[in-house]
């Protein structure tokens, strides 16, 4: 049941070319199906989240992760009473402006920017790519999605300040993005830390060992598995112990936002708006649980030695064809190469950041003629 403070479809700012409404589905929706059926979001499954496709085909993509996400922030949602419908759409569109190569290669093409005085930012990719790049209408360019949607994509991890960013004003920097926004980050962070101790065990670079004698929370929640599982493999009870790890950040999320919304008085979208500070919140002692883990998998799992060659292999590829494109711009693709007079950097680094793991590669191999190892 939708709250006072749920956002209403029918409240939304609109679009910025108007459409008829539909006559069956909402705004937001249709704005989810439009994400759903867009080339940016298919490239996803082609794009690294830790561990690329050259170590297994079951470790998570960027698209796997992206729908884990979208389930934790329906489910959150649902339980808050906010709109269901806009978290979703939130959720599904919040990485697709992640370049090939996960972290690393976002890193890489920042560093190239920044040596030209510019910069790389994933949530300001992923606007351009539903404003213009995604070409599938012939009424207007990109996805033309509501405001809403558009707002959450750059606010739902950050505030930005409008004296540095005047050309986002239109987002209301000054005031705070809805509940449905201020809950994708959260549930972003919920995901990838539950699922990278996975995909780190699988992959052999962590142990049960030194998870369990690490992670605290996980420990407690083993034992516990272990205790009702006596016979079951070891594996099983790990998946016992990490269900309800997920479950404890996920339940401490939907009561400690509840009570944080009870103590502000809040009544409406406005209020949430206006207030001093984001009201989407983990408690105090499950927030320090949460951050034990991901420091734990900094220090084990994103910065471990065997993973160093392909971030040394994405950073090199990466930059590579950023140099080689901005130095001899007519070897783009027309497009690219119509828009590349005015500002080379910025209109390769768009080019790069929309690529698949897999093109990149075949990109560097036809230009250099080597096979980066």
């Amino acid at each position: 049941m939708a709250t006072p403070y749920a956002f209403r479809v029918e409240e939304s700012r609109g679009r910025r070319y108007a459409e008829p409404a539909h006559p069956y589905r909402s705004a937001f929706q249709r704005d989810r199906d439009r994400v759903l059926h867009s080339r940016a979001f298919r490239r996803l499954e082609n794009k690294t989240q830790v561990f690329t496709r050259r170590f297994s085909d079951h470790f998570r993509t960027r698209l796997t992760h992206t729908l884990e996400v979208t389930q934790i922030a329906r489910t959150v949602a649902r339980q808050l009473g906010l709109n269901e419908e806009l978290a979703e759409v939130l959720a599904l569109v919040h990485d697709i402006g992640h370049p090939p190569f996960g972290h690393s290669g976002e890193r890489a093409l920042d560093a190239c920017m920044r040596e030209r005085g510019l910069f790389f930012d994933h949530n300001l990719h992923a606007l351009r790519i539903v404003d213009t790049f995604e070409q599938r209408y012939a009424a207007f360019p990109g996805l033309n999605l509501t405001f809403e949607v558009r707002e959450g994509i750059i606010k739902h991890s950050r505030d930005w300040d409008v004296a540095e960013f005047p050309e986002l004003a239109e987002y209301l920097l000054d005031q705070r993005p809805p509940l449905e926004a201020q809950i994708i980050d959260l549930c972003d962070e919920i995901a990838y830390n539950t699922a990278d101790l996975d995909d780190g065990l699988e992959a052999g670079i962590l142990t049960l060992e030194e998870i369990r004698g690490r992670v605290p929370l996980f420990e407690c929640l083993y034992q516990i598995a272990e205790r009702e599982f006596q016979n079951a493999r070891y594996k099983l009870k790990f998946n016992e112990a990490l269900k309800r790890m997920l479950d404890r950040f996920v339940t401490d999320l939907i009561d400690t936002t509840g009570a944080r919304i009870k103590q502000a008085t809040v009544r409406s979208v406005e209020d949430i708006r206006k207030a001093p500070e984001r009201l989407a919140s983990l408690s105090r002692e499950v927030e320090a649980e949460r951050r034990e883990c991901k420091d734990f998998l900094y220090e084990r799992l994103y910065y471990h030695p065997q993973l160093q060659p392909e971030k040394d292999h994405a950073e090199r590829v990466i930059t590579d064809l950023f140099q080689y494109w901005v130095a001899e711009p007519q070897a783009l693709p027309p497009s690219y190469r119509a828009q590349a007079d005015d500002a080379p950097a910025r209109v390769v680094c768009d080019y790069i950041a929309g690529m698949t793991d897999n093109y990149i590669l075949q990109q560097h191999e036809q230009v250099f003629g080597v096979v980066v190892e």
